[in-house]
C-alpha cells in the first residue's frame, strides 16, 4: 500500500480535490437529518397552532438543495477519481511494458508468459478498480462516521450511546474478518497468475499435448490450479461477503434500540418526536459507514495483493545500465574475437568454461556439437543477451561490453529455430523493425527464398493478413523469417538451426539463398545437419562448453575426432 501511495504521487492534486468534494458531499449529507428534524417539529407544532406553509416550503427547499448539492459534488468526486485511476492503470501498464525491455533474459527463463500477462491485465485492473471504489468511499465513510457521531451526541447523548453501543459488536466482528481474509486475497491473485500461465502454455502447445496423449495430465494440473483458485477465491469472497449483511444486522439492531429508547424518552418528555425521527436517519448514516469501511478495506486488500505482484515485477533486477557505454563502430568489418569466455545461467553451474576463438571478417563460421554443448549460449553471449562471468568478446577490436546493447543488436541479422510471426500483413512481418524498406526489397527477398509465388497466390498478395489461423507450414514460417533477415541486411548474420523445419528440396533452395545472404558477411551458423555447413570457412566443434576441434570440413574429417563422429553418425546409413 505504501508503494501504491508513492506511485500515486503525480496525481496527488486531483485526488485531494476529489477527496475535498467527497468531504463536502458527506458533510451536506450529515446536516440533512437535522433539517429534517426541524421540518418534522414544525409540522408537529403546526398541528396544534396552525401550519405555517411558507416555513414548511422553505424547509423542504433547503433539504432538497442540500441533497442535490451533495449528489453533485459526490458525482464530481467520482468523475475525478475514475479519471485518476484510469491514468494509474495506463501508467502501470506502460511501466510494466518498459520494464520488460529492461529485464535480462534469465528472468524469462524462470517466469511463465501467462504470469507476466496476468500482472499486466488482471493485477493492474484489480488495483485500478479497487482504489477507484475504495479511496473516496473510505474518506466519505470515515468523515460521515465521525460527523454523525458528533452530531448525535450534540443532539441527544443517551440516544447516541444507544446507537453506538449496538454497533460495537459490528466493529469487533469486522476487524476479525478483515484480519482473517487478507491472506486469501493474496493467494487468489497468485493462483490467478498460475492459472493464466498454465492456460497459455496448454493453448499454445495443444497439438503437442494431444499428440503425446497428455490431455489427462494437463487436465489434472488444470484441476489442481483451478481447485486452489476456487478455494482461495471462495474464502476471500466469503469473508468479504459477510461484511455487508453483518453491518446490515448491526444497523437494524440500532434501529430497534433507538426506537425503544427514543419512545421511552419521548413519553417522559426528555426529547421531542422530531429528535427520534432524526436519530433514525442518524442510525442509518452511522451504520452505513461501517459497511462502506468494511467493503473499502476488502477492496484495499485486493489492491494490496495485486500491488504486491505488480511492484514485485517492477522491482526485479534489470540489465546493467549501458548509457555510459560510448564505444561505437561506424563501419563494421566483422572481425570477432572470443577471449577466455566463461559463463553459466546459474551461479554455481558454468556452461562455458574457457571459450576462445578468432573469426576473420567475411568468414562463414559453423558451430557444431552435441545438444547442450553451449552452441546457442555462445550466440546469446555474442548478442549480449547475457553478461559474461569473465573474459571478453570483441567486434573489430572493440569489446561488446563497451557498446550499447542496441548497437550490438543492430550489427546482426538473426534466423532462429523458433519462428516468430505477429498479427499483420506478410509485408509487415518481413519488413519488421526496418522502417523505410521498399516493396521491391521485400519481394526480392521472398524471391530468393522461394516464397514470392506462394504469397502472390493469396487474395491480397503481400497485404494479406497473417495470424495464428493462417495455414502456414513450419517450413513456410521459417522462410518468412529468413526473408526478414535478408531485408535487415545487417553486417553479420546468425543462423540458429535456420533450415531445421524445411524439407530436403526446400533446404537446397534456402541454402542457396543463405549463401547469397552470407556472402561478404561474417556469419555464424549453428546446425545439426552437417551437410549444410560443409562449405564453412571455419567449423568450431564444441563439447561441454569448450572448443575441442576447429578447422575446415576436410581438415576435421582427417583428424578423426568428435566432428568425424558426428558426421559419420548422420551419413553412415545413407
Amino acid at each position: 500500500m505504501l508503494e501504491l501511495l508513492r506511485y500515486l504521487k503525480p496525481w496527488y492534486k486531483p485526488i485531494v480535490i476529489s477527496l475535498i468534494f467527497s468531504l463536502v458531499g458527506t458533510l451536506l449529507t450529515i446536516i440533512a437529518p437535522d433539517k429534517l428534524a426541524d421540518l418534522t417539529n414544525n409540522i408537529s407544532d403546526g398541528l396544534q397552532t396552525g401550519i405555517d406553509m411558507d416555513l414548511i416550503i422553505k424547509s423542504i427547499l433547503i433539504i432538497l438543495a442540500i441533497y442535490i448539492s451533495a449528489n453533485l459534488v459526490t458525482c464530481a468526486a467520482s468523475y475525478i477519481m475514475i479519471t485518476v485511476m484510469q491514468k494509474l492503470a495506463w501508467s502501470m501498464r506502460t511501466s510494466i511494458s518498459q520494464k520488460i525491455n529492461k529485464l535480462p533474459l534469465k528472468f524469462f527463463d524462470k517466469v511463465t508468459v501467462g504470469d507476466v500477462l496476468s500482472r499486466i491485465t488482471n493485477d493492474v485492473d484489480t488495483i485500478s478498480s479497487a482504489l477507484n471504489s475504495s479511496i473516496t468511499t473510505l474518506v466519505q465513510a470515515v468523515v460521515q462516521f465521525v460527523g454523525v457521531t458528533i452530531i448525535m451526541f450534540a443532539t441527544s447523548g443517551r440516544l447516541a450511546l444507544t446507537a453506538i453501543g449496538s454497533s460495537i459488536l459490528g466493529f469487533v466482528l469486522m476487524f476479525f474478518i478483515v484480519s482473517r481474509s487478507r491472506k486469501y486475497f493474496r493467494q487468489q491473485q497468485q493462483n490467478l497468475g498460475d492459472m493464466n500461465g498454465h492456460v497459455e502454455e496448454m493453448y499454445s502447445g495443444h497439438n503437442i499435448v494431444r499428440a503425446y496423449g497428455a490431455t489427462a495430465q494437463s487436465k489434472k494440473e488444470f484441476d489442481r490450479i483451478n481447485d486452489n483458485l476456487y478455494n482461495s477465491a471462495w474464502k476471500s469472497q466469503f469473508f468479504s461477503g459477510m461484511l455487508m449483511p453483518l453491518m446490515g444486522f448491526v444497523g437494524n439492531l440500532g434501529y430497534v434500540a433507538v426506537c425503544i429508547v427514543g419512545a421511552t424518552l419521548t413519553m417522559s418528555g426528555a426529547i421531542r418526536f422530531g429528535t427520534v425521527i432524526a436519530f433514525i436517519s442518524y442510525v442509518k448514516l452511522f451504520t452505513n459507514p461501517l459497511s462502506q469501511i468494511s467493503q473499502a478495506v476488502s477492496s484495499l486488500m485486493s489492491a494490496g495483493a495485486a500491488g504486491e505482484r505488480v511492484f514485485g515485477f517492477l522491482a526485479e533486477e534489470e540489465m546493467p545500465d549501458d548509457s555510459c557505454c560510448t564505444a561505437h563502430i561506424d563501419h563494421v568489418r566483422g572481425k570477432v574475437e572470443f577471449e577466455n569466455v566463461r559463463f553459466g545461467y546459474d551461479e554455481d553451474k558454468p556452461i562455458i568454461h574457457d571459450f576462445s576463438a578468432d573469426i576473420e571478417p567475411g568468414q562463414k563460421v559453423a558451430i557444431v556439437g552435441y545438444t547442450g554443448a553451449g552452441k546457442t549460449t555462445m550466440v546469446n553471449l555474442l548478442m549480449r543477451f547475457y553478461e559474461l562471468w569473465s573474459g571478453q568478446i570483441k567486434i573489430d577490436g572493440v569489446p561488446v561490453s563497451e557498446m550499447r546493447r542496441s548497437d550490438v543488436h543492430a550489427m546482426f541479422g538473426m534466423v532462429l529455430q523458433d519462428t516468430w510471426l505477429f498479427d499483420g500483413t506478410y509485408r509487415e512481418n518481413i519488413a519488421y523493425g526496418k522502417p523505410g524498406v521498399t516493396d521491391e526489397q521485400v519481394e526480392a527477398a521472398c524471391k530468393l527464398v522461394g516464397l514470392d509465388h506462394y504469397i502472390k497466390t493469396l487474395p491480397k498478395g503481400y497485404d494479406t493478413e497473417l495470424n495464428d489461423r493462417s495455414s502456414l507450414s513450419a517450413g513456410q514460417r521459417q522462410l518468412l523469417t529468413i526473408a526478414r533477415a535478408m531485408v535487415e541486411n545487417a553486417p553479420m548474420i546468425i543462423l540458429d538451426e535456420a533450415t531445421s523445419s524445411v524439407d530436403t528440396r526446400t533446404e537446397v533452395l534456402v541454402q542457396k539463398a543463405m549463401d547469397r545472404l552470407t556472402r561478404g558477411r561474417t556469419s555464424f551458423v549453428i546446425a545439426h545437419r552437417l551437410s549444410t555447413i560443409r562449405d564453412a570457412d571455419l567449423i568450431l566443434v564444441m563439447d561441454k562448453g569448450d572448443i575441442v576441434e576447429s578447422g575446415t570440413h576436410e581438415q576435421l574429417l582427417e583428424k578423426g575426432g568428435l566432428y568425424k563422429e558426428l558426421y559419420t553418425s548422420q551419413f553412415e546409413n545413407k
